[in-house]
C-alpha cells in the first residue's frame, strides 16, 4: 500500500500519460464540432447543445483534476459506502425515475436530468476491482462475489428498462473476471450458457426490443419506423464519400431526416461531413485511448489498480464498438452514447471520472509506490 492514496501537483504533472490525454481531449473537441453541427439550424446560429456541452466538458475537466489528486486508491478504499449508495439510488430511480424513450433512467431536476446508470459504471469497476482483488475468482467463492456484485446492479438496470447499459454492465464483469484469472472452463461456461438462453431471452424482451433486433437483420421490415433510423444513418455514412461534404454541410442531419444527430447517430454526422478519411482520426484516437489504457491494466503491479482498469477499458471499448458499429448498421440499435463525442452531461462526467483514476493508477505506478 502506497504512503499516501494521492498524488502531489509536481507527480501529476511529471509523470501523467500525455499522449491518453492528447487522445481524450481531441475527441472531445471533435465531438463538440459534430454537435454543434448536428444541431445548429440553416442560419448555423450558435448552437445551445454545443454551448452546453462545453460547460459540461469544462465541470468533467475539474472533476478530472480531483480525481487525479485524490487519487484511485482513495476511491477503491470507499467502494463498499459507494455501491451500496448506488443500489439505493437505482431503486428510488424505479420508484420516482422520469421516463424518456422508454426507459425510466432518468432523475429529472428540471433545469437538469441526471442518468445514474452512467456513474454506476464507475462505480462498478471500482467495487469489482475491489472484491476481486480480496477474493479472487479463481475458485466459487469469488466467483460468486464476482457475480453477485455485477449481477446485482444489471437486473436494477435492466428493470428500467436499459438493455444497452446491462450490456455493458455485463462486459465489464466478464472482462474483470478475466483480468482476476476466473478459470477458462468457468469462463467458457459463461458464454455457453448465455448463447443458450437467448431463444428464453427472446421472450422477455419489449416490443421495440424485439423490432430493433429484427430491423438489424432487416431494416426493411419497418421502413418508416424502427428501421428508418438504421437506413437513413447508413446514407448518411455512405454519402460521406472519402473526403466528407464539409463541415456543415451534411444533409441528413440539418434536413432532420437522421434521428438523434447529437446522440445516438453523432458519428453518421460526422461521417457525413468529414468523410471516410476523418473517421480514420476519430478511429485512431480511440485506438490511441485504448491502448494507453491497456498498457496501464498490463505494466501496473497493483492488483486493483488493473482490475480497475481491465474494467474501464472494456466499458470504454464496447461503447465505442457499439456506437459506431449501429451508425453503420453493423450492430442492433441500443442508444448507447459514444464516448467522449455523443451529447450528454452524465456520460461525459462519468467517462472523464473512469480515465482520470485509470491515468492515477498510471501516475501512481510511475511513481513506484506500487
Amino acid at each position: 500500500m502506497p504512503e499516501k492514496s494521492g498524488s502531489s501537483w509536481m507527480a501529476i504533472r511529471s509523470n501523467i500519460d500525455l499522449l491518453m490525454l492528447f487522445a481524450t481531449i481531441a475527441l472531445f473537441f471533435l465531438g463538440i464540432s459534430a454537435i454543434y453541427s448536428a444541431s445548429a439550424n440553416k442560419a448555423f446560429a450558435l448552437s445551445s447543445f454545443a454551448v452546453r456541452q462545453l460547460m459540461w466538458g469544462g465541470a468533467s475537466a475539474v472533476i478530472y483534476v480531483i480525481v487525479l489528486r485524490i487519487g484511485y486508491v482513495r476511491f477503491l478504499d470507499f467502494a463498499g459506502p459507494l455501491f451500496a449508495l448506488m443500489m439505493v439510488v437505482l431503486i428510488l430511480l424505479l420508484a420516482v425515475g422520469y421516463t424518456s424513450k422508454g426507459s425510466q433512467s432518468w432523475f429529472n431536476f428540471g433545469f437538469i436530468r441526471v442518468q445514474p446508470s452512467e456513474i454506476g459504471k464507475v462505480i462498478l469497476a471500482l467495487a469489482l476491482a475491489q472484491i476481486c482483488s480480496k477474493i479472487p475468482p479463481t475458485e466459487i467463492k469469488g466467483i460468486a462475489a464476482a457475480i453477485g456484485i455485477g449481477g446485482v446492479m444489471i437486473v436494477l438496470i435492466l428493470l428500467q428498462p436499459d438493455l444497452g447499459s446491462s450490456l455493458v454492465y455485463s462486459v465489464m464483469l466478464f472482462a474483470v473476471l478475466v483480468a482476476a484469472g476466473a478459470p477458462v472452463k468457468f469462463l467458457s461456461g459463461i458464454v455457453i450458457s448465455i448463447l443458450a438462453m437467448l431463444p428464453a431471452a427472446w421472450m422477455f424482451l419489449k416490443p421495440y426490443q424485439k423490432m430493433r433486433l429484427m430491423v438489424f437483420l432487416d431494416p426493411t421490415v419497418d421502413p418508416q419506423g424502427a428501421g428508418y433510423n438504421v437506413i437513413q444513418s447508413r446514407i448518411a455514412v455512405g454519402s460521406g464519400g472519402l473526403f466528407g461534404k464539409g463541415f456543415l454541410h451534411g444533409t441528413q442531419g440539418k434536413l432532420h431526416f437522421l434521428p438523434e444527430p447529437h446522440t445516438d447517430f453523432i458519428f453518421s454526422v460526422f461521417s457525413e461531413e468529414f468523410g471516410f478519411l476523418g473517421c480514420l482520426v476519430v478511429l485512431a484516437l480511440f485506438t490511441i485511448l485504448l491502448l494507453r489504457m491497456l498498457n496501464v491494466a498490463y505494466y501496473t503491479r497493483d492488483t486493483r489498480g488493473k482490475l480497475l482498469s481491465a474494467g474501464i477499458v472494456a466499458w470504454i471499448w464496447f461503447q465505442v464498438t457499439e456506437s459506431i458499429g449501429m451508425s453503420m448498421g453493423l450492430l442492433p440499435v441500443t442508444g448507447l452514447p459514444l464516448p467522449l463525442f455523443s451529447y450528454g452531461g452524465s456520460s461525459l462526467l462519468a467517462v472523464a471520472t473512469a480515465l482520470a483514476l485509470v491515468q492515477s493508477v498510471f501516475i501512481v505506478s510511475k511513481e513506484g509506490r506500487f
